[in-house]
């Protein structure tokens, strides 16, 4: 039976693999365009995180407007797109401390420590842009917040995750280490007859 948790040394690279799986969901939710679309036909609005986007039913080009003049659209831009580049110093750091081979686990609780900073970032930004989204731009027809949206909450979601990780791991220090023996026990038959 192969058991393999965070305190494994072949599994270290899981928590910094993680990481770059919540800059990949990053990216794409700073880069989307699916924040807010319309949910239904005829699809007259789509929005990201940069610019909101409209047309009539009858023209098959977006007529859009940037969210940087709203204070609001630039405080939710603002504090996702810092909570990012944290996280990518996050997933640096992260790299760094696993690869050495005597790991400094202060330091690996302290990049814990930072991803709740990051996470802290982009709740704010994801919490902002709905709610001033709807009370000042006008929506047409029924409208969702979409996939982009959706993969702004996944990466901050797999950051919380991996910051109590990184919090934790430091516990675990001679497991991850190898500085720990293997418990065996082990009964004769004489103390046990009952084995028998």
């Amino acid at each position: 039976m192969v058991v393999c948790s965070l305190a494994c040394w072949r599994c270290r690279w899981l928590l910094p693999l993680l990481l770059g799986l919540a800059i990949i969901m990053g990216i794409i939710a700073l880069a989307g365009r699916g924040w807010l679309e319309s949910e239904s036909e005829p699809y007259v609005h789509q929005a990201s995180l940069w610019e909101s986007c409209t047309r009539s039913e009858q023209d098959i080009n977006w007529s859009c407007e940037s969210l940087m003049d709203y204070g609001w659209g630039r405080a939710a831009a603002a504090t996702y797109l810092v909570g990012f580049v944290i996280l990518v110093i996050c997933f640096a750091l992260a790299v760094i401390a696993f690869s050495v081979e005597i790991l400094r686990f202060n330091f690996v609780r302290g990049i814990g420590g930072l991803l709740f900073v990051v996470a802290a970032f982009q709740i704010i930004g994801l919490v902002i842009y709905p709610v001033k989204f709807t009370e000042e731009i006008p929506l047409i027809g029924d409208n969702m917040f979409s996939w982009a949206y959706g993969f702004g909450w996944a990466s901050t979601v797999v950051v919380i995750g991996c910051a109590f990780f990184f919090c934790c791991l430091p516990n675990w220090e001679d497991e991850v280490l190898g500085n720990i023996k293997p418990t065996y026990y082990y009964s004769s038959p004489e103390r046990a007859p009952y084995l028998n």
